[in-house]
């Protein structure tokens, strides 16, 4: 029997577990840019991937429409003057976002806007800045050769300007290019993010393009462990409301974001004033990737969305946290990310997770009083998920001894470890397959 043959297309209802009557069945997931075949055993197995949406059939005309019928804002080509300085925000090489394309519907709309008046900034946040190979295939060489293109760096005092503080009392620092400019433009995609909500809009500004300090406030032990810093939600969230307010302070006078399926390709744009097209593009996301189940799992098998999501072990925790929703205690989460560029090299992740011998002793360090490292709120989750279920990495990029001093469990092959684990759940051991990763956020009945 095929894999087409019983996988059910999955509706907005309740996912409910099918039985597998094949001795195995083979599942793609998306592992790098090739994906990895697993060959599952017959248990009660359920695959949930997001509601599949189809690629619009002309990115272009989507992309203009959305700009030239805004949300809450003057249409583009009314908006923008001869001699205007103009900066735009993109997403870094960890994103699958199609900057080439809503670039290029931008400018069709500010015709009367010189090369030389434009600055692109690489929304790195905390991340490394991307390399001259990897800013040519995010951008390709047109736009690299027209306009200026500057990786933010979060580290270098002498880019930033301090903007004030917010009502929580975070420090903003951001990229002063950005504040500089007379038109300030935020492009970027929309899907859920594992603390955050979701990820595009206001995210743009900040982390997007925040310095060290702020970013570190935005992310403290405090807003982490929130209840409400979680995948979808945006509202009573500590993380997201401060995103808001400080995308507020510096007036962001047009965005675009684009949502994406499976492909990377667009399936829906939306545009105007921030914070209405960020709603508009959140609530649409969430009726794609959002997805229920009845019950937890005993063995749930994740991925990272494959390249560029999954091209390090730090990105690789999302997709660990969308499978810690559906995981029982005490469960096994079997994560497949490729990690082409290791742990990575940025910030301070392998060092936070070298100052303590296991998951629970890094939340202790990390929620003590005073405690503040770069990336501590990514090993933070981590620990979070490990305290919950024992995770297995599958991975190229990583030999086996690097693996174990992240304190997770290295694997070959993805098929025996999934055996061995239901094996030691017993006969009525449940399994769930996220293909897709964090591309689909599944939740329990009970957090509806």
């Amino acid at each position: 029997m095929g894999v087409g043959s019983w996988l059910r297309k999955l509706s907005n209802s309740v996912v409910r577990p099918q039985m597998v009557h094949s001795p195995n069945v083979r599942i793609r997931l998306d592992y790098g840019t090739d994906g990895l075949d697993v060959d599952l055993p017959d248990e009660r197995v359920t695959v949930i991937e997001p509601v599949p949406r189809p690629a619009v059939p002309d990115a272009r005309a989507t992309l203009l429409q959305a700009i030239r019928s805004p949300l809450e804002r003057t249409p583009l080509r009314d908006t923008v003057r001869a001699g205007q300085k103009v900066a735009i925000s993109v997403c870094d090489i960890t994103r699958a976002q199609p900057r080439i394309e809503q670039i290029q519907a931008l400018f069709e709309e500010m015709p009367q806007v010189r090369d030389e008046d434009v600055t692109i900034l690489i929304a790195t946040g905390t991340h490394r800045g991307n390399t001259p190979a990897e800013l040519e295939r995010m951008l390709g060489r047109e736009i690299l050769g027209r306009f200026k293109v500057i990786n933010h760096d979060s580290r270098d005092a002498s880019t930033l300007a301090r903007v004030g503080t917010t009502s929580t009392g975070v420090q903003v620092f951001l990229n002063r290019e950005f504040l500089q400019a007379d038109l300030r433009i935020t492009t970027g995609f929309v899907e859920p993010h594992f603390f955050a909500g979701f990820s595009g809009g206001p995210k743009m500004v900040a982390p997007g393009l925040a310095g060290l300090e702020t970013v570190m406030t935005l992310h403290d032990a405090r807003r982490i462990g929130h209840p409400l810093a979680t995948w979808g939600v945006t509202e009573g969230n500590p993380i997201h409301d401060d995103v808001r307010e400080i995308a507020r302070m510096v007036n962001v006078h047009f965005a675009l974001d684009v949502t994406l399926n499976r492909e990377q390709k667009i399936t829906a744009a939306f545009a105007g004033d921030i914070f209405a097209e960020h709603r508009a593009a959140c609530a649409y996301a969430k009726g794609t990737a959002m997805r229920q189940v009845p019950s937890p799992f005993d063995v749930v098998v994740t991925t990272n969305s494959g390249y560029p999501l999954d091209q390090n072990l730090y990105q690789a925790v999302k997709g660990m946290s969308a499978a810690a929703k559906i995981v029982k205690r005490g469960g096994t989460i079997v994560a497949a990310a490729e990690c082409r560029d290791g742990l990575p090299n940025h910030g301070s992740y392998g060092a936070v997770l070298a100052s303590a011998p296991n998951p629970a002793a890094l939340l202790e360090m990390i929620c003590a009083p005073g405690y503040a490292v770069p990336d501590q709120w990514q090993v933070q989750i981590q620990a979070q998920i490990q305290t919950r279920a024992q995770v297995l990495i599958k991975t190229d990029g990583l030999g086996p001894d690097q693996i174990r001093a992240a304190h997770f469990t290295p694997i070959d092959d993805v098929s025996s470890a999934v055996r061995s684990a239901l094996a030691q759940g017993g006969t009525a051991a449940t399994l769930c397959v996220l293909p897709q990763g964090p591309q689909t956020i599944p939740y329990l009945v009970t957090e509806a």
